[in-house]
């Protein structure tokens, strides 16, 4: 059976859990690829506000660390989240190192990709912090390029809450 929404998936979170993402079944998403050593690792900040903003209102951050960008998330999970939680506090989801892009892509974000490609029809996704707007019901709404802020990403979050 095909997966027809976002919930179908699961994930290992950064302490080596299994997470079925229907546990966040009526919350808006928002699902980061993320990396400790980027240009746009002050996005971390950003997320931040807008969890602690809308986290009330049902907003959930998913944020998944990837490598596959010139190996700007070298750490092991642990790593990740001391350096999130010392750098930028972070109290949203951290899911362990994955994929986004190759035959080794995340069945989730294989999913994201085909929901929601890029410029000119493009599934890969091009470097860390592109961002997936999920609505209430696992729907993917829209995908957000690397450089766009999350405080620019508030109103399409506001029309979702």
């Amino acid at each position: 059976m095909p997966n027809t929404n976002f919930y179908q998936f699961n994930a290992t979170d950064y302490k080596g859990d299994d997470v079925a993402m229907s546990a966040y079944e009526g919350k808006v998403l928002l699902v980061v690829n993320t990396a400790s050593a980027c240009g746009f690792t002050p996005q971390y900040e950003g997320l931040q506000t807008l969890y602690k903003k809308y986290k009330e209102q049902g907003l959930e951050i998913l944020a998944f660390p990837c490598n596959q960008f010139k190996q700007q998330e070298k750490g092991s999970d642990s790593e990740i989240k001391s350096f999130c939680d010392l750098n930028f506090k972070i109290d949203f989801d951290l899911f362990s190192k994955i994929e986004v892009n190759g035959e080794n892509a995340h069945p989730a974000y294989k999913f994201l990709k085909t929901q929601a490609p890029g410029i000119l029809g493009s599934e890969s996704i091009k470097w860390n912090f592109t961002k997936f707007l999920i609505n209430r019901n696992g729907d993917v709404i829209k995908r957000f390029a690397t450089i766009t802020k999350p405080k620019a990403i508030e109103a399409d979050i506001q029309k979702l809450l």
